[in-house]
């Protein structure tokens, strides 16, 4: 997952929809029979009879297998999605060939699991409300009852249920934070719960999935390794929407864990019911460093996690987390005495497996008299009030390859087989030299590369840049984020130089500029990035400067 919604960057996108013209003739409708594909078929929960309506399917239950579905969800179940998950469950038992679970518990019910279908196009799902109008016709009561009741179960169970079909609930995580006994959650620090609900809506994804560089390179990776795939148990972590995951199971995957913990999972869960993939993809909604998977080890680990500048949201501590304690032990091999080299491994992987930051020297004149010198007379008048955090937040910006002042120097590598989380608070030196004469160094460039390698042989090279990567390599897919490259959401991150009161200074090509490169976690949100960079060039005093992802 990642981050449309920086405040320096804004991305617009309009979708529309066939005209459906629907015929204003109403007469004669009354006589039309009911063509038969549009007939109910209601699966016993214990059998395979099937009916035409889920009350006689109910009915045939209590009566055959001496289950009272209606009593035994008045007894357990507390909220609309304990109706979704009584039901999953019972398929699942049958599913099992284990006895009709008369004795079942409010307990048992409670995983999240139980929101998956088990049956594809489980009709019960969708005729849930089926059971209150039948209770409706058996219950004699007075007509303000009625309406309470009525009320009640509007709001409970037919406004929830069109949620459920329509893949659209903005508040999951609120109405988890509770569980079936009424029994409160641990909530979210502010940091992860703004995090986690910035992700619930639609407008995010659908910047992400069509940003096809991104989405293209996963994509073409998993379909041209099926061999890394097949058989194989892949997790997939921040699954968002469920692509990587849907990509993972038709390339073969035995199994596939997808794992979220914003409220787009219940979105995920339906795509994947939708795509007939259920039977391969597991959906799973919390987060990975909080769930029991249920299994010990996985082949594979997936993941879109990066951000601005690279590692903004800090989500790559939950990957680096789940491939410590999932990823087989061969996953991982290392250089030890008696093994000078690295074990070649073609099938256990974290995906992708390698990344490179890159710095470069930043100069702009046409965007600082743009947008800085601008607010020294606006009409006439006075506003550099406005330029308030203009050199302290990082600008998330697509930029010409004609406004680098030097080529990039990479900064930061990242073999995501090996790297640790400490690592990700570092401070690196760097060395660039101008290529140009410039009336100004306005600041610095940030981006990364990304590369997807099919064995840890092909780990990256210090200087291989994804730019140059050949298109359609054997060994792997690569794709940059950089100025030279096509733009991607990431975009690139300006990070301004504040000269003050006594300006810039023109500098000649061939000025060498040394600097260090800092990243670390703000401290007042973990997910939020503090960069830092000290800098000097022909023997002047060094300067220094931070600035903030946000």
């Amino acid at each position: 997952m990642d981050h449309p919604h920086h405040p320096t960057s804004s991305k617009v996108s309009s979708s529309s929809a066939e005209e459906i013209n629907y015929p204003h003739d109403d007469d004669g409708w009354e006589d039309v029979e009911q063509d038969p594909a549009d007939l109910q078929h209601i699966v016993c929960f214990f059998d395979e009879q099937v009916f035409p309506n889920l009350l006689a399917m109910l009915a045939h239950c209590k009566e055959a297998h001496n289950f009272d579905f209606v009593s035994k969800r008045d007894e357990i179940v507390t909220s609309f999605y304990g109706n979704i998950k009584l039901v999953n469950y019972l398929r699942q038992q049958t599913k099992a060939g284990k006895p009709v679970p008369h004795n079942v518990t409010r307990n048992d019910i409670e995983p999240d699991e139980f929101l998956t279908p088990v049956l594809e196009a489980d009709e019960v799902l969708f005729n849930l409300d089926d059971i209150d109008e039948g209770k409706e016709q058996e219950t004699h009561i007075n007509g303000e009852q009625r309406i309470k009741q009525l009320e009640d179960e509007l709001q409970r169970t037919q406004s929830q249920f069109m949620e459920y079909k329509l893949a659209v609930k903005k508040n999951f995580d609120e109405r988890m934070k509770t569980d079936e006994a009424g029994l409160p959650q641990q909530v979210l620090q502010d940091d992860d719960s703004h995090y986690f609900d910035s992700y619930a809506y639609n407008d995010i994804h659908e910047t992400m999935l069509k940003d096809s560089v991104r989405t293209d390179a996963y994509r073409d990776f998993v379909y041209e390794n099926k061999h890394l795939f097949r058989d194989k148990v892949v997790l997939d972590v921040g699954c968002g929407t469920g692509i990587l995951s849907m990509f993972c199971a038709k390339a073969g995957a035995k199994k596939v864990i997808a794992v979220d913990n914003s409220d787009i999972f219940i979105k995920a869960l339906e795509n994947v019911f939708l795509n007939g993939l259920q039977d391969v993809i597991k959906c799973c909604h919390g987060k990975i460093e909080d769930l029991d998977l249920q299994v010990e080890k996985v082949d594979i680990i997936i993941s879109e996690w990066m951000g601005y500048c690279l590692l903004y949201e800090s989500m790559l501590d939950s990957v680096l987390w789940a491939r410590d304690r999932y990823l087989t032990p061969d996953g991982l091999s290392r250089p030890t005495a008696l093994q000078p080299k690295p074990k070649i491994l073609t099938q256990k992987s974290v995906i992708p497996s390698h990344m490179t930051l890159h710095v470069a020297a930043f100069a702009d004149p046409e965007y600082i008299a743009s947008h800085i010198h601008y607010w020294n007379s606006v009409y006439g008048f006075v506003m550099t009030s406005m330029l308030d955090g203009i050199y302290s937040n990082v600008k998330v910006l697509l930029i010409e390859p004609s406004k680098l002042a030097s080529e990039s120097e990479p900064i930061l590598q990242l073999p995501l087989h090996t790297v640790s989380s400490k690592e990700l608070d570092f401070s690196n030196p760097f060395s660039i030299t101008l290529n140009k004469d410039i009336d100004a160094l306005d600041g610095f460039v940030v981006w990364f590369d990304t590369f997807f390698t099919s064995s840890r042989k092909d780990l990256n090279p210090q200087n291989t840049r994804a730019e140059n990567w050949p298109k359609g390599a054997p060994h792997g897919i690569a794709f940059t984020t950089g100025p030279h490259g096509t733009a991607t959401h990431w975009s690139q991150g300006i990070l301004l130089i504040d000269h003050g009161k006594t300006g810039p200074e023109p500098l000649k090509a061939g000025t060498q500029i040394e600097g260090q490169m800092s990243y670390k976690k703000t401290e007042e949100n973990s997910r939020e990035v503090e960069i830092s960079v000290a800098w000097k060039y022909n023997g002047a005093e060094q300067k220094s400067q931070k600035w903030f992802v946000r």
